[in-house]
């Protein structure tokens, strides 16, 4: 029955999605969403954080921010076959306020959780439930432990770089970039990484919450005013 409900959310979903193109207003923080895409619940190598978030309508983006996305994944199936991704929460279908985060208000926000390996050096899913708040309570420890899993730098790198193909093709610009800023010193060590600091902006000021366990990417696009 569950399965059932899903499937037909997002056959809805991908009606809904391409009926028009979203526009965006105001800013991240402060901002609203007119028709929202809803983002694939998962592909080759990818999946939602959650259903429940899926199904709350928690993972809403811009149209445009839905392709560059999409297609980062696409490539990333011949780049990086091996490795699978997790993203996060981005937003309602109309924008507005979205707790507990600041921002996610206009569509251009995006939560990846970080790509991790096991103690054989597999690509596996970070583990996400309502036990550790859906992924957001999980705790990085060292250069970037937690229970037997690393962080896979480099294919988190290999991410940021389709990211930034895929937006330059769909014509997107990526604002800025959030993670730890002691887990950023360990991205930037592995050679999949060299450039990717002066290729996009890295925020270097202490978040409020310490994204170890998730990288937040704020893209941009014209908006309108916030009506």
């Amino acid at each position: 029955m569950f399965r059932s409900s899903l499937l037909a959310l997002l056959l809805f979903s991908v009606a809904a999605n391409a009926a028009e193109e979203s526009r965006c207003f105001g800013s991240q923080d402060n901002g609203g969403l007119e028709n929202g895409w809803q983002l694939p619940t998962s592909g080759k190598n990818y999946s939602a954080y959650s259903n429940i978030g899926v199904m709350t309508g928690r993972n809403y983006v811009h149209s445009k921010v839905y392709q560059v996305v999409v297609d980062a994944y696409a490539m990333l199936e011949t780049q990086a076959p091996s490795k699978v991704y997790v993203y996060g929460e981005s937003g309602y279908k109309e924008g507005g306020k979205f707790r507990p985060h600041k921002t996610h208000q206009n569509g251009l926000s995006v939560d990846f959780f970080v790509p991790v390996v096991d103690s054989e050096g597999l690509s596996v899913n970070l583990p996400t439930s309502i036990l550790n708040k859906l992924g957001y309570s999980i705790e990085f420890v060292g250069t970037g432990e937690y229970n037997g899993l690393t962080i896979d730098y480099a294919a988190m790198a290999l991410h940021l770089w389709a990211l930034k193909a895929s937006a330059d093709r769909n014509g997107v610009k990526i604002w800025r970039v959030i993670f730890d800023n002691d887990l950023q010193k360990q991205l930037f060590k592995t050679p999949e990484a060299k450039g990717l600091r002066d290729a996009m902006e890295f925020s270097t000021k202490k978040p409020w919450v310490r994204h170890d366990e998730h990288y937040h990417v704020d893209f941009s696009v014209p908006c309108h005013p916030l009506r």
